[in-house]
């Protein structure tokens, strides 16, 4: 890391505190270690075994985001809340990956995925001005359009027709998903064509791809009431129109966990805790913004050393 990116780094969570602080949302920190641990096919957790008497379950997950802990606090009341820290995933180290990386997240109480954005873009503007970088209006883009773009729908077209698309972008498209395949095909043939000075939001994604958000009907289609921002072709964020359904977030993760079962991935433990309060959890949508990939951005990095505090190598 740069010497001269530390300032650049203590300057760009003074912008974002400063950003929560004015429009009302509280600062919490969360615990780093659980019982529970990220159940997502695609996102591998560390786990470490406590050596102590008193904890029941010894295993202990490094946490990939705060969102269980968070949406708990959600439920006792909490309101607007954001946190800032370390996250962790097993298996991802490279230009744009380090397995350790900082993330901000945050949640607006009775905000719906629209509002969310307007507010993820009102964060990037406050903190680009900061840092004299222009930015390019943010266009908003649904999958379904984005996909158009290469000939594909991923509602209508069949699963061999995605696997075909899968394999032209010299991937082995044996034993990839539908998802799977929509996921190559959008980062080799998509995301390398975007503007690398433009900036766009993508909405309403495929249900398989729904993960913690609703599912609603629009398009004459069944879409997750999710986004992701892209600044150029860096994937900056990602937010849901909050599921509060505990028993359809029950089926989500034991499908999640048959498909890592499949794959000879390990099984952690379901979070009952969250699964227990989602009933409580109030209307709301969530935001996860990587601040590494964010800084990056900001100084026209090409590669995460540039900002991370120590790479994963060198640490």
């Amino acid at each position: 890391m740069r010497m001269a990116a530390y300032a650049e780094r203590a300057r760009l969570f003074a912008e974002v505190r400063a950003y929560f602080a004015a429009t009302g949302a509280l600062e919490v920190a969360t615990p780093i270690l659980s019982a529970a641990g990220n159940t997502d096919p695609n996102i591998e957790s560390f786990s470490t075994q406590y050596v102590g008497r008193e904890a029941g379950n010894a295993t202990r997950w490094l946490r990939t985001s705060p969102e269980f802990a968070l949406k708990r606090l959600l439920a006792q009341g909490l309101g607007d809340c954001y946190e800032l820290g370390p996250v962790f995933r097993n298996g991802e180290f490279g230009r744009r990956h380090n397995p350790e990386f900082t993330m901000l997240e945050w949640y607006r109480v009775g905000a719906d995925l629209g509002a969310l954005m307007d507010d993820v873009e009102a964060l990037v503007r406050r903190i680009a001005g900061a840092f004299n970088k222009p930015m390019a209006s943010i266009e908003r883009t649904s999958y379904r359009k984005l996909f158009a773009t290469v000939g594909i729908d991923p509602w209508r077209d069949s699963d061999e027709a995605l696997l075909a698309a899968a394999a032209r972008c010299g991937i082995a498209a044996a034993g990839l998903s539908r998802d799977d395949a929509l996921d190559v095909i959008r980062s080799h043939r998509i995301e390398p064509e975007f503007d690398p000075a433009g900036a766009r939001f993508v909405y309403h994604f495929p249900p398989g791809q729904a993960a913690l958000a609703r599912i609603e009907r629009a398009d004459n289609c069944n879409v997750a009431l999710r986004f992701e921002l892209y600044l150029g072709s860096l994937e900056i964020a990602n937010g849901y129109d909050e599921l509060r359904d505990s028993d359809e977030q029950r089926q989500r993760f034991a499908r999640d966990l048959q498909l890592r079962s499949e794959r000879g991935l390990s099984a952690p433990a379901c979070d009952e805790r969250l699964l227990a309060a989602l009933p409580n959890m109030p209307p709301c949508s969530g935001v996860a913004l990587g601040i590494d990939r964010l800084h990056q951005w900001l100084i026209g990095s090409r590669d995460l050393a540039d900002v991370a505090p120590l790479r994963f190598d060198l640490a």
